[in-house]
């Protein structure tokens, strides 16, 4: 009899306890579902299966080789840290900024999170070592750690990033950060497209730089304690590939802006929004080597003597010898010819009969 009881007890306690966890979860719902269902639309994902957009372009003339839903609205996540790079490489062009230049990080730089080198206030390091951090970890800190060094703040940095956009025709780009990040509540998403894209990588080429921090595989950082690597997998496998920055965050897919090099030609390729990353890696692959067989052929132009040698060692000069050597020949000829004709009159003189 107790232990019926005890077990009728047992069983109450377990189901009160159910009930209990039932009403804290339907609690946590309603106060929570609001902001949560909030952010849940903000993250909706639009990576496709291969990929929303791509294009490819000759690097020289800009020339579009390949265009695949060229002017697809996209989320471009860390490939925008480009229009980070070309702001900075312009700067240094300049004068304002030089590579040296020593940035001391802030507690709002060291607090971002994502991809980042664990900046920590009050250290400091030069522009070129937080480019490198930039480029090769996709370094959200550095990135946030740069923008306030170059331009006061993150707000600021963002403003240059759009002005630059706008100067380079990049007509349906708005950059709305400077790293790329997802939005929080209440911002808006940066949005551009792989025709945008081609565009700021061909203008980031004409720039020696850019090439030296995006073709660099790995790197030490902080008297390499801290060893970065880069995300883009095409280099090293793909041949001539040399540059230059992926992106990913879930909503957005993988992206990547990549370059490569083959004898005098060279295209960049740009695909966005690929549903994961090793089927952008063999997106991006196949249309580098596409673009490479679509390259016009550049015509041949003979090479120009720019000194020519002195006329007594060229050909005219032998042409000239020649000349003059059958001058003599012909000469010699007119010689003998009369020679002979003078004999014939003498001997005619000879046979002569008497009169």
């Amino acid at each position: 009899m107790k232990s019926k009881f005890r077990c009728g007890l047992a069983r109450q306690g377990v189901a009160l306890r159910r009930s209990l966890a039932g009403g804290i979860v339907i609690a946590l719902v309603l106060a929570l579902g609001t902001p949560t269902l909030a952010r849940a639309k903000q993250s909706t994902t639009i990576a496709r299966d291969p990929y929303i957009g791509a294009m490819v372009i000759d690097a020289e003339s800009g020339q579009i080789l390949v265009a695949d839903n060229p002017d697809a609205k996209t989320y471009p996540a860390s490939v925008l840290k480009l229009m980070n790079l070309l702001v900075i490489l312009e700067k240094i062009q300049g004068g304002t900024l030089t590579l040296q230049d020593k940035v001391l990080i802030t507690a709002e730089a060291s607090k971002i999170g994502g991809s980042q080198v664990y900046l920590k206030e009050n250290e400091t390091f030069t522009i070129d070592e937080l480019l490198y951090a930039l480029m090769v970890q996709s370094a959200n800190d550095a990135a946030t750690a740069l923008a306030i060094h170059v331009a006061g703040s993150k707000d600021g940095f963002v403003e240059l990033m759009n002005q630059r956009a706008r100067t380079l025709g990049m007509k349906s780009t708005e950059f709305n950060s400077i790293h790329g990040l997802p939005p929080g509540p209440g911002q808006k998403p940066d949005v551009t497209t792989p025709r945008d894209l081609t565009r700021l990588a061909r203008e980031i080429l004409k720039y020696p730089d850019a090439l030296r921090y995006t073709s660099t595989r790995e790197r030490g950082f902080r008297n390499n304690t801290f060893i970065m690597r880069t995300h883009n997998h095409l280099m090293g496998k793909v041949v001539g590939c040399d540059g230059m920055k992926t992106g990913y965050f879930t909503a957005a897919g993988y992206s990547i802006i990549a370059t490569a090099r083959r004898g005098d030609d060279r295209v960049i390729a740009v695909v966005m929004g690929s549903s994961n990353r090793k089927l952008r890696d063999i997106k991006a692959t196949e249309l580098l080597a596409k673009g490479f067989l679509l390259m016009p052929k550049k015509p041949v132009t003979a090479p120009q003597v720019t000194n020519p040698p002195p006329l007594s060692e060229t050909q005219p000069v032998e042409k000239s010898s020649a000349a003059r050597t059958a001058a003599k020949i012909v000469l010699l000829i007119a010689v003998l010819a009369l020679a002979a004709l003078g004999i014939f009159y003498f001997l005619r003189l000879r046979q002569r009969p008497p009169e």
